[in-house]
């Protein structure tokens, strides 16, 4: 059996990573999307189970004691983090999983899982960024400006990645990430199946 693999993705607010990962599942069916637990309400329009597991901070508390969570963090008073169980099960079983996550979340998960390879979404410029955080016209410019701020220490981090993909058109940046993952499943140390048949 092919050895699996977990597939960090990161990019700033406005870098088009959910964009892009939608279109990627559509060409890829196959990978697996790492679902996040947390510990805040449901917003209108979420749905359990599919990006998020809604949980209570008690339920939150006792993965962290249980060190069930390969990465979690705390933001505006609420726990998010990544359950250990579904990624191990998806890498033992030699398949791909994808989580998206922050630069910290994807440092800390670095050093507890070591059969990953991460790839930072980049968009063509700051002011382009800029730009689409604006047009989205769901944000306050308070809330905008924090997420510039943001998006400048998170571009100042994507060095710590393997690849970089710049999302200015969305089918080439879809395109480009499906190459990569492609080119690591032809890696060496993850076809020891094929090496030993020969």
């Amino acid at each position: 059996m092919n050895k699996g693999s977990l597939i960090i993705i990161s990019g700033p607010s406005g870098s088009g990573k959910d964009t892009v990962l939608k279109k990627l599942f559509k060409k890829m069916p196959e990978i697996e999307f790492s679902i996040s637990s947390v510990s805040r309400a449901m917003r209108e329009g979420e749905i359990q189970g599919e990006k998020y597991n809604f949980i209570t901070r008690a339920e939150f508390e006792k993965m962290i004691a249980d060190d069930a969570l390969l990465e979690y963090n705390v933001y505006c008073d609420n726990y998010y983090g990544t359950p250990k169980a579904p990624v191990e099960r998806c890498i033992a079983s030699g398949g791909e999983i994808i989580l998206e996550v922050d630069v910290n979340g994807a440092a800390n998960v670095r050093k507890n899982c070591p059969d990953n390879f991460s790839v930072f979404i980049a968009p063509p410029s700051f002011e382009v960024l800029r730009n689409r955080l604006i047009n989205r016209g769901t944000e306050t410019d308070e809330v905008i400006e924090k997420r510039l701020a943001q998006a400048k220490n998170e571009l100042d981090r994507a060095k710590e990645y393997d690849y970089i993909v710049v999302n200015d058109d969305l089918d080439v940046a879809v395109d480009e990430l499906k190459n990569i993952i492609l080119s690591e499943r032809h890696k060496i140390d993850r076809n020891s199946d094929i090496l030993a048949k020969l």
